[in-house]
């Protein structure tokens, strides 16, 4: 059941009240490079499945114990069409002739395609499993348990687990943070995450890989979201801007760079998630040097503790710091009756209703198309580390240029037109003709640049939408419910076994009406954070805010500014 609304958590002046630390302190310094070091490990683990399951050319296996002669060997395997390969003739992956006809020719002394048409020789399935193509990968999840032909679905599947995890691990951390505080949760996922793919070395079994992937997707969500929202509530107004666009996602980029760097030294699956659980064992001792979130203290109505870390922060900046901070919230909190916020708040009031609605199809969609390409890397024309690597380099300039038009432009527009414009680039790379690989890749490139983007934005606009007292759970929310389109992201690149063009025009659309979706929403630019649902904007041509009833405590502050009773301040709108 929800809760029934109440007024509560009020957070007056909070920007004005700690304007006295400045913006670009030592405090705010470690905390911005922390955070960000705290995300480089969800660069690799949120992408390493395009390397752990990576599929290998690979061939019927011909046993040795049937002494054929090479040229036989060869000639065993059917050849068929290869539509990711324009139509080259390459042999079978899935069925050989039948190998009693194929010996018995054998042994009379007969000569493949000279004196032996096998076209019309019957063929059957990999009886004998597969032989795999090791010039790149010593091995894959998809060697170690043949998850190719009828159980090439387990492929997608796979990458869906781990994005299952991720939907979860976005329902349930926000809700928990915004319950039990930021950096609490940040840190015990981070250690969860760290435990959860040393586990995974060992796993004996498809399934078991599976369930232990859910548990290492479940944890990465947890502190990536915590740790962003941690970050925009700690820092300032401009600190927060350049943070939550290009700072937190840059970082992320880099993990994602390191990834392919160090699949192609360590070529074995078990041994390159081996490597990746150090980054995150790194990331632990910073939970010394990393604040709870004052926003989210003085929500809850800790006062005392809010102006601990406040004192500490001005102590770093060589500061003095006012005698009382919040004068006017340690009144409010004594006689305030407050209660937890949750999910069904998203969904209470028309306003917050129909902003979570647009905001959670927008979300979907650019995970689609984002983790669709990224996840595609593999199937591009030419080394799959170096595509992975060229996927990576893309992020740069487009966090970026987020962090640019974060800074300058409408949020809004911001959105829109990066969304607009990757799924234009998404409709016309199937339109390019088949020879012309390289100019494909130029626009899938191009198409990434714009997905990843509006990415960036969408994260930042999101934390800016919503309140403090909803912050957490809000952009938890909009992540659980985009996971939806992550979840089916694999199996829109499996279609390509169907169609080469399908899934760009599938993304390409979705991506481009998301983007006229994108204007229905409320313009943030400009504004100050929202502490409370009452605080925020109101969602374009389907509801009016209600008018707005100044507390006693507010008339006293606008009175002191000079200003008239029912004009409310920056911080209140």
């Amino acid at each position: 059941m929800c809760a029934e609304p109440s007024v509560s958590n009020k957070l007056p002046n909070y920007e004005a009240q700690t304007a006295f630390l400045g913006e670009w302190g030592r405090f705010q310094q470690q905390v911005f490079f922390l955070l960000c070091l705290s995300v480089i490990p969800n660069g690799f683990s949120g992408l390493s499945i395009v390397f752990l399951a990576d599929t290998p050319p690979h061939r019927c296996l011909v046993p040795a114990h049937l002494n054929l002669t090479a040229a036989w060997r060869n000639s065993s395997i059917p050849l068929e069409r290869d539509e990711s390969r324009g139509g080259a003739l390459m042999p079978s992956r899935c069925s050989r002739f039948k190998l009693e006809e194929v010996v018995s020719f054998s042994e009379r002394g007969l000569l493949p395609g000279i004196e032996v048409n096998l076209s019309n020789v019957p063929k059957e399935g990999c009886l004998d499993g597969w032989e795999y193509d090791q010039s790149i990968y010593t091995s894959t999840i998809i060697t170690e348990w043949d998850l190719v032909c009828d159980e090439s679905w387990k492929n997608p599947l796979t990458s869906s687990c781990f994005f299952f995890g991720v939907l979860t691990g976005s329902f349930i951390s926000g809700q928990i943070s915004d319950r039990f505080g930021r950096k609490i949760v940040m840190f015990v996922t981070i250690a969860l995450q760290t435990i959860a793919t040393f586990v995974q070395v060992f796993s004996q079994s498809w399934t078991a890989f599976c369930a232990v992937f859910f548990v290492v997707g479940l944890a990465q969500i947890s502190n990536y979201v915590t740790a962003f929202v941690l970050g925009t509530e700690i820092l300032g107004p401009r600190a927060r801007t350049i943070f939550s666009t290009a700072g937190v996602c840059l970082f992320f980029a880099v993990g994602y760079m390191l990834l392919p760097l160090l699949a192609f030294c360590i070529r074995d699956w078990r041994m390159l998630l081996l490597s990746l659980t150090l980054p995150s064992c790194l990331c632990l001792p910073l939970w010394w040097f990393i604040p709870e979130s004052p926003r989210w203290l003085l929500s809850q109505g800790r006062v005392k503790d809010a102006e601990v870390i406040f004192r500490h922060a001005a102590k770093l900046n060589k500061i003095e710091p006012p005698p009382v901070i919040f004068s006017s919230l340690q009144k409010d909190t004594k006689s305030e009756k407050r209660r937890p916020h949750n999910i069904c708040d998203l969904l209470r009031s028309r306003n917050i209703r129909w902003i979570s609605i647009t905001l959670w199809l927008v979300w979907n969609t650019i995970t689609v198309a984002y983790f669709g390409l990224s996840l595609n890397t593999a199937n591009l024309h030419g080394n799959p580390f170096f595509n992975c690597f060229l996927s990576a380099l893309v992020e740069f300039p487009a966090y970026t240029l987020s962090w640019v038009m974060f800074r300058w432009c409408s949020r809004r527009l911001s959105l829109s037109s990066t969304l607009f414009t990757g799924g234009l680039f998404l409709l016309i790379v199937q339109l390019i003709p088949a020879h012309l690989v390289y100019v494909a890749i130029t626009l899938e490139m191009m198409g990434k640049f714009a997905v990843t983007t509006a990415f960036a934005v969408v994260y930042a606009y999101s934390a800016e939408i919503y309140p403090t007292v909803l912050r957490n759970t809000a952009v938890g929310t909009c992540s659980m419910a985009s996971r939806i389109g992550s979840i089916i992201a694999p199996f829109f690149i499996y279609l390509r076994s169907y169609s080469i063009s399908l899934p760009y025009i599938l993304m390409g659309t979705l991506t481009t009406l998301a983007g006229l979706l994108s204007l229905l929403l409320p313009e943030s630019y400009g504004m100050p954070l929202p502490d409370t649902i009452t605080h925020m904007q109101h969602f374009p041509g389907c509801c009016r805010k209600p008018p707005y009833t100044l507390t006693h405590t507010e008339e006293e502050e606008n009175t002191a500014e000079g200003k008239p009773p029912h004009i409310r301040s920056s911080a209140q709108i």
